[in-house]
């Protein structure tokens, strides 16, 4: 482990740690400041699959993956497949006392806005389909000229969209929301999931594992060389 004496902008010293300098080099910058302490951290060493935390505040940095484009282009296809068929057959169905009450995915904020609550229809309609789905498409125009190693202009302001859009897609909380409600509905009445459900809760893996595969760190490094080459 080496250190070096630097100063940030307050003007106080500030170390500079390499890690795992004896590994192969990436092809991509060494230095990376850390988001929780402003330590400046050596990643140029990192091998395939290999991660990196911050030496003083344990804060996660990066993780270097050789084909992590198309792990992200590979679940970003999936999980618009799955969304599709998500929002193309029946969701649930409820059954009780002979009655029988059946619910797609897209008649969700439907029903919500029927009961007189429009902002949380629009809201619900927002976070569980409408977000997510651009999040996707955008992760599609961004990855695919990144994996053929082409650089386009708008590569930035799309990488800059999914960053913050990403928060915003509660796909995860809906899916457990909906868990969560089944097992006190069950009680009471009879209840089929329907392949929306299934189609929806393998949306919900696919789409967290895209989105946290991408890795902010190396997109950017990867966007700058790449604009870089192009000038």
């Amino acid at each position: 482990m080496q250190a070096n004496n630097r100063m940030n902008r307050s003007g106080a010293p500030l170390n500079h740690e390499s890690i795992n300098a004896n590994a192969t080099p990436l092809t991509m910058g060494n230095e990376m400041a850390c988001h929780g302490c402003d330590l400046l951290v050596d990643v140029g060493g990192l091998k395939d699959g290999e991660s990196a935390s911050c030496p003083r505040c344990g804060h996660f940095l990066t993780k270097y993956r050789a084909d992590s484009y198309s792990r992200v282009l590979a679940y970003t296809i999936a999980g618009l497949i799955l969304l599709v068929m998500a929002n193309s057959y029946s969701f649930l169905s409820f059954s009780s006392s002979g009655l029988e009450s059946v619910i797609t995915l897209r008649q969700t904020p439907g029903a919500v806005w029927e009961y007189g609550m429009p902002e949380v229809a629009i809201m619900v309609a927002a976070f569980i389909i409408v977000i997510p789905a651009v999040v996707l498409v955008l992760l599609l125009a961004l990855c695919l000229p990144l994996e053929r190693g082409i650089y386009r202009p708008w590569l930035a302001p799309i990488a800059k969209a999914i960053f913050m859009s990403q928060n915003w897609a509660m796909v995860e909380v809906f899916i457990i929301g909906v868990i969560v409600s089944l097992v006190k509905i069950a009680a009471m009445a009879t209840v089929v999931l329907g392949i929306s459900f299934w189609a929806y809760a393998g949306f919900s893996i696919c789409f967290t594992l895209a989105v946290s595969t991408l890795d902010r760190y190396q997109c950017w490094e990867r966007i700058e060389a790449l604009g870089a080459a192009q000038a």
